[in-house]
């Protein structure tokens, strides 16, 4: 994973599921606002488990990568068999994406099987997935002082956010803004993590006063003296802010044209049926209200027609017969 293109692919990985993510809850919720139920992944029409196959792929890729491609002999041990200094990130990014396999494969194999806790053990094994990644990277053992160790420290936030939001889900399976939240977050991973590969290993974009070392088989960016290090780390904190405020303005931004845009029909649609139906009660209600009066109408006729000298007329009547 360190190189450019091994933040950028896996990166790219974590930007296509989240923003996968944040369409379908934001979707899901505009077309059924109140009877809104989180989902931790979502089928494809005609793949239903592409999202959860593709990130088996992924895992598996990464680990290949890490452990097999990547080293000069192909594997990451020494002849002794023991593990080298140089290849010990190597390890920790395979444990990595081996939880993330774990997590798809269990989850294809939980909605199969369809136990009563399905939903709390898938986002029980994304909530694990994530405590994982952070861990790792908390504890990373390729840099923890220059630049690349405070890109490092800040891709730690929104990998706490999905932990935590991940746990809420379990308990929460309603609520519509943790799951956005969490899939910002997701999103936010794959930005920042291809954001550090073009700026660790492109040399023309390396702050000023520093530069590409290699030092054990990879590149590291080394600055010259604790001010340009200082400078370099400032530059970096600058930057996570401005993709903060830029992927928030973008995801606001998404979660407005689908609301009001693309699925503002269907809440149109629902407000005219609910006119509709208030229509047919008032004119029910006046067709009661009419039917009640002619019949007080009719009362009041037959209550004219007949005189107090007509009724006893008709009693008498009524005796001489019997």
């Amino acid at each position: 994973m360190g190189t450019l293109i091994g933040h950028v692919a896996p990166g790219f990985g974590f930007f296509i599921i989240g923003l996968w993510h944040i369409f379908n809850h934001t979707k899901l919720h505009a077309l059924n606002p109140k009877s809104y139920t989180s989902s931790p992944w979502f089928p494809c029409s005609r793949f239903k488990y592409l999202e959860l196959y593709l990130i088996m792929f992924g895992s598996s890729m990464s680990i290949s990568m890490e452990l097999f491609i990547g080293p000069d002999r192909h594997q990451p041990l020494d002849p002794d068999g023991t593990i080298p200094p140089n290849h010990l990130h190597n390890f920790e990014h395979a444990n990595i994406s081996l939880t993330f396999f774990i997590y798809a494969f269990f989850s294809i194999l939980l909605h199969k099987l369809a136990p009563p806790a399905k939903y709390g053990f898938t986002n029980l094994l994304g909530a694990l997935a994530f405590a994982q990644q952070l861990l790792l990277f908390h504890l990373h053992s390729a840099d923890h002082m220059g630049v690349e160790a405070q890109y490092h420290c800040l891709l730690q936030i929104p990998i706490f956010i999905s932990l935590v939001t991940t746990l809420l889900a379990i308990h929460y399976p309603h609520s519509f803004l943790n799951s956005f939240v969490r899939s910002l977050s997701i999103f936010f991973q794959g930005v920042w993590l291809m954001v550090m590969g073009f700026m660790l290993w492109t040399p023309t974009l390396i702050p000023k006063g520093c530069f590409i070392n290699s030092e054990e088989g990879h590149k590291v960016v080394r600055c010259h003296g604790d001010v340009a290090l200082q400078r370099a780390k400032s530059l970096v904190n600058i930057q996570f802010s401005w993709y903060v405020v830029g992927v928030t303005i973008f995801a606001l931004t998404l979660y407005l044209g689908m609301v009001v845009g693309l699925y503002a029909k269907n809440i149109v649609y629902e407000s005219l049926n609910g006119d509709d139906d208030d229509e047919d009660d008032v004119e029910a209600q006046k067709k009661e209200n009419n039917r009640k009066i002619e019949e007080h109408k009719s009362f009041l006729q037959i209550g004219k027609s007949f005189t107090p000298m007509d009724i006893e007329n008709k009693m008498i009547k009524e005796r001489s017969d019997k």
